[in-house]
């Protein structure tokens, strides 16, 4: 349990880096923490990261930026109102321009 924990708070602090109006994907995260086959503990990591107003869970999307996460999200559509918020357009739970507003978070060194 203690390394997983461990893993979820370094997801949290890439979580915490993205830019407003920018949005990254579960697997851009894991390659970042040098866990590229872990995209799917990326998605529990921002699953449980719910009632944690300081991780933006919801400016992480999949790989081709669909919000796969949005139904962990209060009310029908609070992640797509928040991404909009920021200046992120979302048609049909899909980011449009997903390119412009990837961020790509800086892969560790470790």
């Amino acid at each position: 349990m203690k390394d997983e924990a461990n893993f979820f708070e370094r997801v949290y602090e890439i979580a915490r880096q993205i830019p407003e109006g920018k949005v990254t994907s579960y697997g851009a995260i894991a390659k970042a923490l040098g866990a590229a086959r872990s995209a799917r503990m990326v998605g529990w990591a921002m699953n449980a990261s719910h009632g944690r107003e300081d991780v933006p869970a919801h400016r992480v999307v999949n790989r081709i930026g669909v919000l796969s996460g949005k139904h962990h999200f209060e009310g029908t559509n609070l992640m797509q109102q928040l991404l909009e918020n920021e200046g992120v357009k979302v048609v049909d739970n899909q980011i449009v321009d997903f390119e412009k507003h990837f961020w790509q978070p800086e892969v560790s060194g470790q």
